[in-house]
This record gives C-alpha cells, structure tokens and sequence, in this order.
C-alpha cells in the first residue's frame, strides 16, 4: 500500500510580501488558499494586495479551485468588494466580468445581491 505524500508545512504567510503570497497561489499546492487569505487580509491598507488578487482572481485555475460551491476567485472577489476602495471594487468587477454567465449568477445568489455593484459582503 503506497502512502500519500506529506503536505509540507505551511509557510509563514503572515511574514511574506506580496510577490511572495502571488507565487504561492501562482503555484498551486496544498498552501495556496492560506496564501490567497492572506493577500485578502491586506485589503484595502496594501495597494499591491489589491492589484495582486485583481489579477488572480481572474486565473483560469483560481477560478476552477472550488471548495463546494465557492471558488477561490469567488473569495478573491469577496475580499475586494469588502475592502470597499474604489480600486478594489473597481477590479472586483473586472474579474467579476470574467467570470462565466452561470458563475456570475452563482456568486450574486450568494451574495443575495441583484448585481455586483450591490455587493458590499464582509470579509471573507
């Protein structure tokens, strides 16, 4: 009988820059929801947090990364809506865009919202 590999520790998210949280998710791996969190965290008070999730949020792979009904791009966009910037929602709404019709209707039956704009969740 074979054994799964080990999950190695998770990295002290909380000490890493943004480039840093940006390649974990980048990279997949066990780490990379701890290290989108972590990015979310940092929303509104760090500017390239926000630009950082605005461009994850719209990677194919994010957007597949579904723990049951929630992606994690649907996280990412939470987390700029709730950093309530205007970058942040601005670039919320554009990887909102991106996001297939049937995901956007998803996400706004989640957030009980009738569009985006809408939209003012709390922190994920």
């Amino acid at each position: 009988m074979s054994q799964s590999p080990a999950v190695p520790p998770a990295p002290p998210t909380a000490a890493m820059s943004v480039d840093e949280l940006d390649a974990l998710v980048r990279a997949g791996g066990p780490h990379r929801g701890k290290a989108a969190f972590a990015l979310i965290d940092r929303v509104p008070g760090d500017a390239a947090a926000v630009e950082a999730l605005g461009e994850l949020a719209k990677l194919p792979s994010v957007r597949a990364d579904r723990r049951h009904m929630i992606t994690l791009a649907w996280a990412m966009i939470v987390g700029l809506l709730a950093g309530e910037t205007p970058r942040s929602r601005e670039l919320a709404y554009v990887a909102f865009a991106e996001l297939a019709a049937s995901e956007q209707e998803s996400l706004l039956a989640y957030l009980k919202v009738g569009t985006i704009v809408d939209a003012h969740p709390d922190r994920p």
